[in-house]
Formats: structure tokens, C-alpha cells, sequence
């Protein structure tokens, strides 16, 4: 491959993780496009046209810690290298709180904290170990790392431990010269944003419907953060719409 920087992007086959594996290959990135549905990877690389050919396709399961092994290996035997992690995978189940099933939460949990944590693992591994040594992994935390909403008790608790799995990151990386930062984004116009457009449940108790913004936005903080020298590093960073609900009282 021609490009020299190379990146991993976990979730790379809807929604955010797509978008900012288009931007990254759009701006001279070889990216290992992952998740479990290998037809959406297809789609995302048919959708990255002259650049499709800077595409690794390699569907894992991120909760299944033999996948995540299997998929930093075949990364680094293909790209013999890595530069940028970005943690992205996740999912969502809403409901009472009292109602929602042990392996309602346990799904959640191992897909958004424990996948992001094994997928880290690894690339520590490949990264303190590459000339010249060091990278950068960026999580996406989103808003509910700050707050929560009504009804998302297994979402909000898993991205407030986010928030403390960049902090140790960062920390524990310093010695490999491995950057992590976090990129908390809020109202994204995605298919797990469409709720909002319609009106989703406020913390009163009303039905209101919420403003979204472009995905664009969102990749450019990406790509910004990912274009940083090793010994520079944005380590929280929010993007949402401006008249969201989240500053002072809603």
C-alpha cells in the first residue's frame, strides 16, 4: 500500500463509525474496517470509491476476546503497522430500569466498555512494540458519559466507564508514547439519532423533539485529533447541537 498511516475503526459498518472511516480514507488513511456484519463493511468500502483499495475488510466480534486477538493479528501482518484505534463499536437497550434483563446489561456492557477494553489491549501491544514506537486511540464516549437520559442505565453507566478507560489509557500509555483521548458527541444525525427527530423523553417526563447535526462534524474533530503529532493530544473533546438539551437544565 502506498499511504503509511493505518488505523482500525471498530463499528466501521453504520452510523458514525462509517462516516469517519470514509473521512479517514479520504484523507490518505488505510483503515481495517470491523464489525460483525460483514455485508455493511462491503457497503462502507463500495462507499469509499477510488480509495476503496486502502480497505481492510475483517468482520470480529468485540466481545469475544479470540476475535479481537484474531483481528489485531491479521492487522498487523497486512499493515505491519498501527497508528490510530478508534473505539467506536456500541449498542443500546432502553427501558425501566427495574425491568431491563441481566443479558440486556450484559450486552451492552461487553460491546460498549469491555470490546473497547480488549480492542485496546491490543493495540497497546502493537503499538509499544512498532518503530517508532507509539499511536493514538480515540473512544467515543458521547454525552452520556456526562449525563445520562431517562431509561438508559446500562448505556450511561458503560460511557461514564469510558471516561475512566481513556484516563488510564492516557496515563498508562505515556511510557509507549501512546496518545488516548476521547471525543464526546452529541445529537449525531444517525440511524440510533432518528428517535430524536421525532421526539424522545425528556428528564421531566415530556416528549420534545431534539436538533441533530451533520456527521461531517463529527469526522472533522476525528480527523483532527488523529492529525496531532504524538506529543500533542486532545484528551475530551464534545460536538453536539447547539440547542440540545444538555447545558444547565434542559
Amino acid at each position: 500500500m502506498i499511504n503509511k498511516k493505518f488505523a482500525i475503526v471498530t463499528g466501521a459498518g453504520t452510523g458514525i463509525g462509517r462516516a469517519v472511516s470514509l473521512g479517514l480514507l479520504h484523507n490518505g488513511w488505510n483503515v481495517a474496517l470491523t464489525g460483525r456484519n460483514q455485508s455493511n463493511l462491503e457497503e462502507t468500502a463500495k462507499m469509499a470509491g477510488e480509495f476503496q483499495a486502502n480497505c481492510l475488510l475483517i468482520p470480529s466480534d468485540i466481545c469475544d476476546p479470540n476475535s479481537v486477538i484474531n483481528l489485531f493479528k491479521v492487522v498487523k501482518e497486512t499493515f505491519g503497522k498501527l497508528d490510530l484505534l478508534f473505539n467506536n463499536a456500541g449498542t443500546n437497550i432502553k427501558g425501566l430500569l427495574e425491568d431491563i434483563s441481566f443479558e440486556e446489561w450484559r450486552k451492552v456492557l461487553d460491546t460498549n466498555l469491555t470490546g473497547a477494553f480488549l480492542c485496546t489491549q491490543q493495540a497497546f501491544k502493537i503499538m509499544k512494540s512498532q518503530n517508532p514506537m507509539g499511536g493514538r486511540i480515540i473512544n467515543n464516549g458521547s454525552i452520556s458519559a456526562t449525563a445520562p437520559r431517562p431509561n438508559s442505565a446500562p448505556y450511561t453507566s458503560t460511557k461514564h466507564a469510558i471516561t475512566g478507560l481513556t484516563k488510564s489509557t492516557s496515563l498508562d500509555g505515556r511510557k509507549y508514547n501512546i496518545a488516548c483521548g476521547q471525543i464526546d458527541i452529541g445529537n449525531a444525525d444517525t440511524e440510533m439519532a432518528s428517535a430524536m427527530k421525532a421526539g424522545i423523553i425528556q428528564a421531566d417526563g415530556s416528549t420534545k423533539i431534539e436538533p441533530v447535526i451533520d456527521l461531517k462534524h463529527i469526522v472533522e474533530a476525528v480527523l483532527y485529533m488523529s492529525g496531532l503529532p504524538i506529543e500533542a493530544n486532545v484528551q475530551f473533546i464534545t460536538v453536539m447541537a447547539t440547542k440540545m438539551p444538555l447545558v444547565g437544565r434542559g
